[in-house]
């Protein structure tokens, strides 16, 4: 599991992030479609006699990863404090080290002063995700 790290006991929490499930579902049927569409493109470009195996192979993958990572991305909540931004894996990132927050399709991306780069995915707000992060870092509390 990867949880974060739990707030210092002097830390207000602003705002707790989720992964929403209906987007990473929508993230995978497009990924999929996409796939699909790319191999059965190849396959016919190189002269494959049977470029419908493409569409198949690609929806066979892509379901498999849908499944298989799925556990691991519902599980990764990112807590806001008015502090620090406390991530999976024992991330720990104080507020006034973050450079930029933004939104990039479903994701809110995060990049440090040293330019580290950290994804918040399948959020169903990105871009009010990162509004929030950067309104905490400058002090102003929602």
């Amino acid at each position: 599991m990867s949880n974060p790290v739990s707030p210092l006991p002097n830390e207000t929490v602003t705002m707790e992030t989720r992964p929403d499930r209906s987007v990473y579902n929508r993230e995978h049927a497009i990924i999929a479609l996409i796939g699909a569409a790319l191999m059965y493109g190849v396959l016919m470009y190189v002269g494959n006699p049977f470029p419908w195996t493409g569409i198949v192979g690609s929806f066979i993958a892509i379901f498999i990863r849908w499944i298989y990572v799925a556990s691991e991305a519902m599980d990764n909540v990112w807590i806001l404090t008015e502090k620090r931004l406390y991530g999976p894996s024992e991330r720990s990132i104080p507020l006034g080290d973050i450079a930029q927050a933004r939104s990039l399709f479903s994701a809110t991306q995060i990049i440090t002063d040293d330019g580290e780069k950290y994804m918040i995915k399948y959020l169903a707000d990105p871009k009010g995700v990162a509004e929030q992060i950067l309104a905490t870092r400058n002090g102003v509390f929602a």
